[in-house]
């Protein structure tokens, strides 16, 4: 399976397999963070759960491909992920198998996409709000999209200590900043 798409006047082709989430083109979710986003060259982006490497395709023709990393759990997303990455002349971003953020380190990231899934409780999203939180420079945004907005809204605010939310397309897209070191929640001692 393959698709094409233009992405800020540049063309990708895609191939994937039917056992990936959104195999026959790029899901909507996806495409509603895309619109507010705006990478600009150099910054540092982490695709988190890159399935076969959409989000961190479009962004290595923008920020640099060197300034990008891409991690799924699974093996066959990853595969897909490298072939796509060289398929679209940014083989040099970096592609790794990962649960979460659990199996890497890198940290500073100006920006931390993720669609993750969402049918599920939340112990992966927490994971990924959490953990992310420490992987982003001051100033970085993690972006997430869903379909739910209550549980996303309070635990995005509680770690970052504000959130903003749009709807489009009955998918909620959250920009959260990290102008901390610590935890919004997190009581400091006196």
């Amino acid at each position: 399976m393959a698709f094409s798409l233009t992405y800020q006047s540049h063309s990708f082709t895609f191939e994937t397999a039917p056992e990936l989430f959104s195999p026959k083109n790029l899901d909507r979710g996806t495409e509603a963070m895309l619109s507010t986003v705006t990478f600009e060259p150099g910054q540092r982006v982490l695709d988190l759960g890159c399935g076969y490497g959409v989000v961190g395709i479009l962004a290595a023709k923008i920020v640099g491909p060197e300034n990008v990393v891409m991690t799924d759990i699974e093996r066959a997303a990853v595969q897909f992920a490298r072939h796509n990455a060289e398929q679209n002349q940014v083989d040099a971003v970096e592609i790794m198998q990962s649960d979460g953020l659990n199996d890497h380190h890198e940290s500073d990231f100006d920006w931390i996409l993720s669609n993750p899934p969402y049918h599920t409780d939340f112990s992966i999203a927490k994971n990924f709000i959490m953990k992310g939180f420490n992987r982003l420079k001051i100033g970085g945004r993690m972006v997430m999209v869903t379909r739910r907005r209550l549980w996303y809204q309070k635990k995005l605010t509680s770690i970052f200590g504000g959130v903003d939310v749009k709807e489009i397309d009955g998918y909620f897209v959250f920009h959260a900043e990290k102008r901390r070191a610590t935890y919004a929640a997190k009581k400091r001692r006196r």
